[in-house]
């Protein structure tokens, strides 16, 4: 299937879409004032080796990977709409005591409450599009918008932070709060007022007298047991999450490691250079997203996915040669690992979307959270590395890596998947 790029498809997103986008970039621009240096905000204040900085960001975000999963297949026999409050409500909660956060202990409990949330937000937000979108290419295409709208919200909210004195700077978390708060009545006054279509699966929102409240506990428990043994015979599903969970390995490099990287080896104007890479990062991706699209719209999934890995390691391999104090050098690598970003980011998702059956979108999205064990790993795997060898083993690595990541796609298309028109039927 090609994708399809125009303003006719545009036209065709619903209120409750735009919603989507607009909260996407005010809580993503606030969001990015800080969250990148949290590394440095531990390293300077409490004095942490590389690893157990890693270690408190890896244990966070595999405790929220585990927490997501169960939170998206929920969301497909409780409601989305009740899951999304929810999720909202924890957003707001925790990142105002991330705000407030004075000790190891704090910082690492509340990093978890606001890894879980964030990482419930995000399959949610996904599979609400392939619900209130049903026409497959329109789907794609506002995909790729949410994509590029947060990296919209990326490039501003570190040069927002610079402008208004608040780059690593703890309280610009209340911030990121009152955003959400927006978001949150936005979104009830988007749900109060889309009309949803008997196309969209019943139980997906939540409606009196539907499935997801008339169920027994029962049924939900024979629910989860039916979506687990769907997944479970996946084979495509789970060879796919291998090779994204290596992939957002060695993107989650960028976030934890390379920044500690930097830190330690005392770079000149260190605070500046990350956040001219996060700058350089997101306005790659706003820049070239929809031109690469475009260009590759006749090209498969699998094969723009190739061609963006083989840009991936490219920049791994200029990240472990560069000279570390090269300011120029390390922005040029991120801006190749940028155009590597721009193509594979919003395609998996698109791909999760083109092999999801529609009764377990939740389930689906929620199985691609698992993806984040590579974002979970990375700080803990990175900051391992640093301290025993160094940054350019770290990068060389990964570039190996992504060799790995090749050949698992290469096989994806032989792979075998369930039946699921019997699998539903005999629920």
């Amino acid at each position: 299937m090609q994708s399809d790029i125009s303003l006719a498809r545009v036209k065709q997103f619903p209120r409750l879409m735009w919603i989507l986008l607009f909260g996407s970039f005010i809580t993503r621009g606030s969001y990015y004032m800080v969250w990148p240096f949290l590394a440095v905000i531990l390293y300077e204040r409490f004095g942490l080796s590389a690893t157990n900085v890693g270690l408190i960001l890896s244990s966070a975000a595999l405790l929220s990977v585990l927490v997501s999963f169960i939170g998206s297949a929920l969301s497909d026999r409780i409601g989305r709409q009740k899951m999304m409050y929810g999720a909202g409500v924890l957003y707001i909660i925790s990142f105002s005591l991330l705000a407030e956060a004075d000790s190891v202990a704090g910082f690492a409990l509340v990093i978890t409450l606001c890894s879980i949330a964030t990482s419930l937000w995000r399959p949610l937000v996904s599979a609400l599009i392939g619900d209130i979108i049903h026409e497959s290419q329109t789907r794609e295409l506002a995909m790729q918008s949410l994509y590029f709208i947060v990296n919209v919200g990326c490039a501003v909210g570190p040069i927002a932070g610079v402008w208004l004195g608040l780059t690593g700077e703890q309280s610009s978390f209340y911030i990121t709060t009152v955003a959400f708060a927006i978001l949150l009545l936005l979104l009830w006054w988007g749900f109060v007022n889309h009309e949803f279509t008997q196309a969209t699966h019943p139980g997906q929102f939540g409606e009196e007298g539907n499935t997801a409240n008339s169920g027994s506990d029962d049924q939900a428990a024979s629910g989860m047991r039916h979506t687990l043994r769907v997944l479970a015979s996946d084979r495509l599903l789970q060879s796919l999450i291998l090779a994204n969970v290596i992939c957002m390995f060695i993107f989650g490099q960028m976030d934890g490691s390379l920044v500690q990287y930097l830190s330690r080896a005392g770079v000149p104007n260190v605070l500046e250079l990350i956040s001219s890479m996060i700058f350089a990062n997101a306005m790659i991706i706003i820049t070239c997203q929809f031109l690469l699209l475009k260009l590759m719209a006749h090209w498969s999934l699998v094969k723009r996915i190739q061609v963006a890995l083989v840009l991936l390691i490219a920049s791994q391999l200029w990240m472990g040669l560069n000279p570390v104090d090269l300011f120029w050098g390390w922005i040029g690598a991120v801006i190749v690992m940028s155009l590597a970003e721009a193509v594979l980011f919003p395609t998996m998702n698109v791909h999760i979307d083109r092999i999801a059956p529609r009764h377990l979108r939740g389930a689906y999205f929620g199985a691609s959270s698992f993806y984040e064990f590579g974002f979970a790993l990375a700080p803990l795997g990175g900051g391992i590395v640093l301290d025993l060898l160094n940054g350019s083993w770290l990068f060389l690595g990964c570039a190996a890596l992504t060799l790995l990541v090749m050949y698992l796609y290469s096989k994806l298309e032989n792979l075998s998947r369930p039946d699921f028109a019997t699998e539903r039927v005999e629920h």
